[in-house]
């Protein structure tokens, strides 16, 4: 009985091993190779300099050799740790640990970033796939675990429309891993958010990245936070064609406006055209002449009459 009695703690310590494991884990899986390497470099080249420095202190007179040689051990470990961090990328650049042309620079640096994170609204929205074969786009692509996850959930939810849009999503990995462009590389690492959103933010700020989304909520909570986003919107607005006040052309109207006597039509790229008095040339094509241009959050919409007959 006493010996049971003895064995009963032991399973509450394994459980508190175990949790404090996985939290270490999941900490350290979150930081780049680059930057443990740069960590273990700083603290030998502290460990030197604190060693070349005691060893005359400590010949000093009690108690200024007692505490001085420990101190300058703090000293250049902390110091040379920092260093080694903030300078991550030329330290191991001239160390020839990595290639001179990676130069993803540090946020304490100033630099830019070398690789986009992908997030689950750009890979089912599908143009990034048309871009990237493009070449375009020279940075690597990153998807990371747990955005692969959410899209695989999202193919096996039981509602019929996620569940496209799910399939969808992992048909344009597939092929963008198929085709030429810059590879797709998938990376494990966690940051130990439950949101995927904000799991998403953390990874690009500790890598550090850029976000390529269509998302224009995280678009804004990355921005405060300060990550730099890639939207496909501002691309793809950035990319219509530049329409003036007086210029002309042909559309086809197809439905009714919200004001009287106004029809509605299309551009190839999707913008709207608003026609006013274009209401009786619904399902035909129709010469009109741009009057003014809107440029909203959601997109772009086009003013315009008919154009006057001689």
């Amino acid at each position: 009985m006493a010996g049971w009695r003895m064995m009963r703690p032991i399973r509450p310590v394994r459980l508190l091993g175990d949790v404090f494991r996985r939290r270490i884990t999941r900490a350290i899986s979150g930081v780049p190779l680059s930057t443990v390497v740069a960590g273990c470099i700083g603290v030998f080249i502290g460990l030197v300099a604190a060693a070349l420095i005691a060893v005359p202190l400590s010949f000093l007179p009690d108690p200024a050799g007692a505490w001085l040689p420990l101190a300058m051990l703090v000293v250049s470990l902390v110091g040379s740790i920092a260093v080694a961090l903030v300078r991550e990328q030329e330290l191991l650049r001239l160390l020839r640990l990595m290639p001179d042309g990676e130069r993803s620079a540090s946020p304490a640096s100033g630099g830019g970033c070398n690789s986009i994170l992908l997030d689950t609204s750009a890979i089912i929205d599908g143009r990034i796939a048309d871009v990237n074969r493009t070449g375009f786009i020279h940075h690597t692509l990153i998807v990371p675990r747990f955005v692969l996850d959410e899209l695989r959930h999202i193919a096996d939810s039981p509602e019929a429309m996620k569940r496209t849009r799910g399939r969808r999503g992992l048909d344009v990995l597939t092929r963008m891993q198929r085709e030429s462009g810059n590879p797709i590389e998938i990376v494990d690492s966690r940051t130990g958010d439950v949101d995927v959103d904000g799991e998403l933010i953390e990874l690009a700020r500790r890598m550090p990245a850029s976000i390529l989304t269509t998302d224009f909520n995280l678009n804004r909570v990355a921005a405060i936070q300060g990550v730099k986003v890639l939207n496909i919107n501002d691309l793809a607005n950035a990319l219509r064609p530049v329409l003036v006040p007086g210029e002309a052309m042909y559309i086809r109207i197809v439905q009714d406006g919200k004001e009287a006597g106004q029809g509605l039509g299309f551009l190839d790229d999707g913008t709207m055209v608003v026609v006013e008095g274009g209401r009786p040339f619904i399902g035909s094509d129709t010469e009109v002449t741009v009057t003014r241009v809107l440029q909203t959050s959601a997109g772009r919409i086009i003013f315009a009459q008919l154009k006057a007959t001689d």
